[in-house]
């Protein structure tokens, strides 16, 4: 079996013969190259130079025979003597470089010539000649010697240079075949890079991508795929393991899904026997299963989509959840009457993850809780609330005029302790008449129809800061109004917001120290305009603030500096009634931050 190792190692082997083959050529024929041209260089080259040095020194002895025949023998013998010695190095220079045919025979015959052209010279260097002896002895054998040393250079010259010329021509010829070789070496190198890419592809490429694709279904969920099998190397192993893999999870998808039909099977019928009204629903919309009293009460099928049921309360709450993947609660309750019967729920939807891990949501539980009896708890105790304030309201009345006559000794005169009780009687009817009329105030506002106008919410803090600033000052506090240009205007009652921030002012008045500020604010949030009431107080502490809106709830350790605590219950009402909201953030020791929200005028604010 030829695994992948051997045919990488085959196919990048073929690579490497051929690489260091062509390689190796090449660097032959360069050398041949480099041969013939060094050839050209060394042994031709000098030659002629040789040769060229022979004849033009025997043409400067010539010219200093013709200075001595003209009667400059001094000069002409200088010139003589100074060039027979460069004839005879260039000579000795051509011997040493013999390299072509012939070339012996003529350096030897100019080598002759010039012994004898040599000892001809003497007879012209000396004085004992005459000028008519010299002249006829110069033409009868000098000159002829001359030209025939002459020609014998001329001749070595025009050998050597005819060999450099068939060299050249040699060396374009290896030159071109080098470069058709190497060409050739290069093409057959690309060849069997391409034979091996091919192959390549075939053995391991193709078949890895396969293996991508198929793992790539089976991410998607198609496990109904069987790889061919091709070969019996790695790849072929990695496919068979592959396969044996997808049946694996083939089986284990059946038998995972036979469980899963038996829990949904299961949890569908134990759904189905819960007394409470509810329904799991799918990402997109669809009820897939539903509690017998969901089914019954509000028409809530398996199979039905959410928004086609006609509860848009319902479909909103849904909405919101798959938004921000966390439970939704209904703000309030839904009225619903069965068999005649009114009652109230409170719907939640509460996200149901993949895992633990991974909280992708699958689906959604709808949960309708009966608060039936709360609200009549409620609605009960607003109910007692607000009947015995109103019958205890007149007597109160009374008793307190009683004790405020007392006091001022119209009946008659009072001993201290008689005067101490009395105090006392006084402060405790105040407080007790303050909370009655702060009960009387939150029946009344939840009792009342909102009458809202539009108003500036600049005006509306302006209002609250004329009302306030003289007070402030007198407790040395800082009461400030930020910029409010560019708000829009809102929809409210005037009076019942002045209300509103009378609490919250009165509030931060009371558990600020001198020195401190209180800082009235507002911004545009959406559809609403957020206003804000900022102190530098005490603050309080975290564990309170879910509770700071209830009815009677006081923070613990402040009884002796607070009211009734209805003040707050106030505002939520007169809010609520607006169509807002209100909350609360606060540190200990660094100030409190309370907020309203009111609607903005649509129409006017574009």
């Amino acid at each position: 079996m030829i695994g992948i190792r051997q045919k990488l190692m085959l196919g990048f082997g073929g690579l490497l013969l051929i690489i260091l083959l062509s390689g190796a050529f090449t660097l032959f024929n360069i050398g041949r190259l480099g041969g013939a041209v060094d050839t050209i260089l060394k042994e031709n080259y000098r030659s002629v130079t040789a040769s060229q040095q022979m004849k033009e020194s025997l043409e400067r002895i010539d010219s200093g025979l013709l200075f001595i025949l003209t009667g400059n023998g001094k000069e002409g013998g200088k010139l003589v003597e100074e060039h027979v010695e460069k004839f005879l190095v260039a000579l000795k220079t051509e011997q040493g470089n013999i390299t072509i045919a012939g070339e012996k025979e003529a350096a030897d015959s100019i080598e002759r010539l010039f012994a004898e052209y040599n000892s001809g010279l003497r007879p012209m260097l000396d004085d004992g000649m005459t000028d008519d002896g010299k002249r006829a002895f110069y033409y009868k054998n000098l000159y002829p010697l001359f030209y025939e040393i002459k020609n014998n250079a001329q001749k070595i010259l025009d050998m050597n240079q005819a060999h450099m010329v068939q060299a050249g021509r040699d060396a374009s010829e290896l030159s071109a075949t080098v470069f058709d070789r190497t060409a050739a070496a290069i093409i057959a190198s690309v060849i069997i890079a391409a034979m091996f890419s091919f192959l390549t592809h075939k053995w391991i490429l193709n078949p890895i991508r396969r293996l991508t694709e198929s793992a790539r279904h089976i991410k998607d969920g198609n496990l109904n795929l069987v790889l061919e099998v091709g070969s019996k190397d790695e790849i072929g192993q990695l496919s068979k393991s592959f396969n044996e893999m997808a049946h694996a999870l083939r089986t284990a998808k059946k038998h995972d899904m036979a469980k899963l039909a038996t829990a949904e099977r299961s949890a569908s019928d134990m759904l189905k026997a819960l007394p409470e009204a509810i329904a799991v629903i799918s990402t997109d919309g669809t009820i897939k299963s539903a509690s017998e009293t969901a089914e019954k009460n509000f028409g809530i099928k398996p199979g039905e989509d959410i928004g086609n049921l006609g509860i848009g309360w319902a479909e909103k709450l849904f909405e919101k959840c798959l938004i921000e993947h966390k439970q939704q609660t209904y703000d309030g309750y839904i009225q619903h009457f069965i068999g005649g019967s009114e009652y109230f729920f409170q719907p939640t939807v509460i996200p149901i993850p993949l895992g633990r891990a991974d909280r992708k949501m699958t689906s959604a539980a709808l949960i309708l809780k009966d608060v039936t009896q709360v609200n009549e708890q409620q609605e009960l105790k607003k109910s007692v609330a607000a009947t015995v304030s109103h019958q205890l309201k007149t007597p109160l009345t009374s008793v307190r005029m009683a004790v405020h006559l007392l006091l001022e000794e119209r009946v008659g005169g009072l001993n201290e302790k008689q005067t101490e009780l009395l105090l006392e009687a006084r402060d405790g009817s105040d407080r007790l008449s303050s909370i009655i009329d702060s009960l009387i105030a939150i029946d009344a506002a939840e009792g009342k129809k909102n009458s809202a106008a539009v108003y500036s919410a600049g005006l509306l803090m302006a209002d609250a800061k004329d009302v306030f600033e003289a007070d402030a000052l007198d407790r040395g506090l800082r009461l400030i109004c930020r910029e409010s240009s560019g708000l829009p205007e809102v929809l409210a009652d005037r009076e019942a917001i002045a209300h509103v921030f009378s609490n919250l002012i009165n509030n931060a008045f009371r558990f600020t120290a001198a020195g401190g500020e209180i800082i009235l604010d507002a911004a545009v949030n959406g559809d609403f305009v957020t206003f804000s009431v900022t102190d530098t107080g005490r603050g309080i502490p975290q564990e309170h603030l879910e509770h700071i809106f209830d009815r009677f709830y006081r923070v613990p350790g402040q009884e002796g500096s607070t009211g009734t605590g209805l003040g707050l219950a106030i505002v939520k009402e007169i809010v609520q009634t607006h169509g807002g909201q209100v909350s609360v953030l606060s540190r200990e020791s660094s100030g409190s931050e309370f907020r309203f929200s009111l609607p903005v005028h649509k129409e006017e604010y574009k």
